[in-house]
């Protein structure tokens, strides 16, 4: 594991609000309230390196000049459905300038490899320098949905440090599998846990993320 691409957030907020979402007698509306808390601060630290520029305004008191983020840039928000779709309110509050793409796959519970029901990703990337990449998805577990996220925009020529992966709690197994294909993807996360099971869910972890947001138990 590259620890220099890996961003552990652990403040008092986020640690309490895992503790929230990780609680088995937590009911659905707690665990979306505790997300989505958890949320708005992984997305705070994933813009912190977006081009700025500067501009002239004026307040009620004077003009001056001051930072904007640069409005030339192309801002991508990609949530893996289904549970991806808990990051989607927050990010467009936060950055209201950002393009969603939903990336729809669900994972064979068999070979624990994902398997794609939905993509409309059809930009075109004439200047994939300015093109800026945050894929979401709450549980990274084998990291396998993620890959096949990231491979749909490295394809079109993003570069892999223009691309993020922000999840909540972070298996080992899934960062190395990240980490072997695209060293250079930074990962954002509220923990790495101890490791995946028998059948490729994340321990200690906190269950089907899905199932948990959406009351599908």
């Amino acid at each position: 594991m590259n620890p220099e691409k890996v961003r552990v957030i652990s403040n008092p907020v986020v640690l309490q609000n895992l503790c929230t979402m990780r609680d088995k007698d937590t009911d659905s509306q707690g665990v979306r309230i505790a997300t989505r808390k958890i949320t708005r601060c992984l997305l705070y630290e994933a813009s912190k390196d977006l081009p700025l520029v500067e501009k002239e305004i004026t307040t009620p008191l004077t003009t001056f000049k001051t930072q904007t983020i640069d409005p030339n840039i192309e801002l991508i928000i990609s949530p893996i459905l289904r549970a991806g779709l808990i990051f989607t309110d927050e990010a467009i509050d936060m950055l209201p300038q950002a393009t969603i793409y939903h990336l729809g796959m669900y994972r064979d519970e068999e070979t624990l490899k994902p398997v794609w029901y939905y993509n409309k990703v059809s930009i075109e990337a004439p200047n994939p320098e300015k093109f800026y990449v945050y894929i979401t998805d709450p549980m990274l577990a084998t990291g396998n949905s993620l890959l096949a996220a990231i491979e749909l925009y490295v394809n079109k020529g993003i570069p892999q440090k223009n691309i993020k992966c922000i999840s909540i709690i972070a298996a080992p197994q899934g960062i190395e599998n990240i980490q072997s294909k695209y060293p250079n993807v930074e990962i954002i996360t509220a923990s790495i846990d101890d490791h995946l099971n028998e059948k490729g869910y994340i321990v200690p972890g906190l269950g089907d993320a899905g199932d948990r947001i959406f009351n599908t138990l």
